[in-house]
């Protein structure tokens, strides 16, 4: 500890310092119990067979027979693997273009931008289940369906499961989800927009440069963090992905995700506590890469 930081520390009264202590303690210790030391039971559950009855005994040891398993012979692993891979290229290719082509019409200050901001951030406000529900209905086969009502698919004949059809409900899916991701994406850009130094702009339009020559050249450089933070995010919601498609049909049927794998190995229906641990373990090691490189990015710009 410095000596200006020893000083600083020595001007806080023993009030201070409790009311210091209980506010990093606290948050710590209800880190530790209800993330750190699930994970931790997860990691060693992992090597185990156990079925979540009864005391964990020598004889449910398996070693890496789990990950063996699920490497080699689980059929849905690599499927699922698959799909939140399509799952992310579809947020990066088609949800986060446009929510950042919204935060630039917005950004131009038009008349009702504030009712337009709210409209498109609402599904935001919504938690994935309750969107699912709402993209059921929309989804729903036949004349009870809005988009096949729509499309004049209203007999048995010609109507499309949009849920029901492995290769189709995927994409139904993502469009439902970038539904909420496209608003999140655009507050995000639309924050990141209006802290850029609107002098930049000028010298741009000094310069000769157009309105898309100056976004890409000068406005979208300068928010290099705000782009971090946003492909941090989108991998990490592509990696959890779970709510929307565990409620349309509990990730089967082409929906296969690893985050539903996990749930229907471990409480749904198996019940195998230990093979649904390894799932998470793997999940796990997948998310801590993107969380590692923004780590590693902010604290080198720091020092």
């Amino acid at each position: 500890m410095s000596a200006a930081v020893r000083h600083r520390y020595s001007l806080l009264t023993r009030r201070d310092k409790i009311v210091l202590a209980l506010m990093v303690g606290i948050p710590t210790i209800l880190d530790l119990v209800f993330i750190w030391a699930p994970t931790i039971a997860s990691i060693g559950l992992s090597f185990t067979n156990w079925r979540g009855i009864g005391a964990i005994t020598a004889q449910n040891w398996v070693g890496l027979r789990n990950y063996t398993f699920l490497f080699t012979q689980y059929l849905f692993f690599w499927p699922a693997v698959e799909h939140n891979l399509v799952w992310l290229i579809f947020f990066v290719c088609i949800a986060t273009p446009f929510g950042m082509f919204l935060a630039v019409l917005l950004d131009r200050d038009i008349r009702g931008s504030a009712i337009y901001q709210n409209a498109f951030f609402l599904p935001v406000v919504l938690s994935l289940a309750v969107v699912g529900f709402i993209w059921e209905l929309l989804y729903a086969p036949g004349s009870s369906g809005l988009i096949d009502g729509a499309l004049g698919l209203t007999s048995q004949t010609n109507a499309i499961d949009w849920l029901g059809t492995p290769g189709l409900n995927l994409w139904a899916v993502l469009v439902a989800a970038s539904w909420r991701q496209v608003g999140y994406i655009m507050i995000l850009y639309l924050a990141g927009l209006k802290s850029v130094d609107p002098t930049l702009r000028e010298a741009a339009a000094i310069d000769g440069a157009n309105e898309w020559q100056t976004f890409f050249r000068v406005v979208f450089p300068v928010m290099a963090p705000i782009n971090t933070v946003i492909l941090v995010v989108t991998v990490i919601e592509s990696l959890r992905a779970f709510d929307i498609a565990y409620i349309i049909n509990h990730g089967k049927n082409g929906l296969e995700l690893l985050s539903t794998l996990i749930t229907n190995n471990s409480i749904s229906e198996a019940n195998l506590i230990g093979f649904g641990s390894a799932i998470a373990v793997v999940l796990l090691v997948i998310s801590l890469g993107p969380i590692i490189l923004y780590l590693n990015r902010v604290f080198r710009e720091e020092s």
